[in-house]
């Protein structure tokens, strides 16, 4: 399955996080300025360019009209200690990363292209505790992210309180995924959960 559209590295220096942050966006081969797009923001931004096939995945969805026009944004992590500290929610960079979505990335996307300037056009999508920092990000925003697809998301007590505690559900749709096989998971500070 190949891809049909355009993938190009962009980079966003973000002021919370003190870096230069690149991340791949993928404009479907409809792409026109004239048309308004919804935006899907992946954490392990690499991992669902190169294992999950995702730009192949939404060409085809694209192309059978079975997805909306969308624009994929996925942003890799630099290292597993990287990952860590941006997204989990005990990680010292985690708010900050979370700021950097929505008040950095956001405008920025907007800028460059036609999009829906809605939370229900806007979707976090991420794996483990890439899942767990976007269900996090749209707790905290939810009126910037109204959508979340969280593969096997890591639940810590931190998460369960946000959910519990979380004031306006009727706000956010999640999509909640978890594979059969993740009784023990190895985290990696070398723990095994059961996911």
């Amino acid at each position: 399955m190949t891809f049909k559209g355009t993938i190009f590295d962009d980079y966003l220096e973000s002021r919370f996080l003190k870096e230069k942050i690149g991340f791949k966006t993928f404009l479907p081969a409809n792409y026109s300025p004239l048309y308004t797009y919804q935006l899907l923001i992946a954490q392990d931004g690499d991992d669902y360019f190169l294992k999950g096939k995702l730009a192949s995945t939404a060409s085809e969805l694209l192309e059978q009209r079975e997805i909306n026009n969308c624009i994929l944004v996925m942003i890799p992590y630099q290292s597993v200690e990287d990952r860590y500290k941006n997204y989990h929610p005990n990680g010292s960079e985690n708010q900050n990363y979370i700021r950097f979505l929505a008040e950095e990335l956001i405008p920025y996307l907007e800028k460059q292209y036609h999009t829906f300037e809605l939370a229900s056009g806007r979707t976090l999508m991420g794996d483990s505790l890439g899942a767990t920092v976007s269900l996090h990000a749209a707790m905290e925003y939810p009126y910037t992210f109204g959508q979340v697809i969280a593969q096997s998301p890591f639940i810590a007590q931190k998460t369960m309180d946000y959910l519990t505690n979380f004031k306006k559900p009727e706000l956010l749709r999640l999509y909640h995924s978890i594979g059969d096989q993740e009784k023990e998971v190895t985290t990696t500070d070398g723990k095994i959960i059961d996911f």
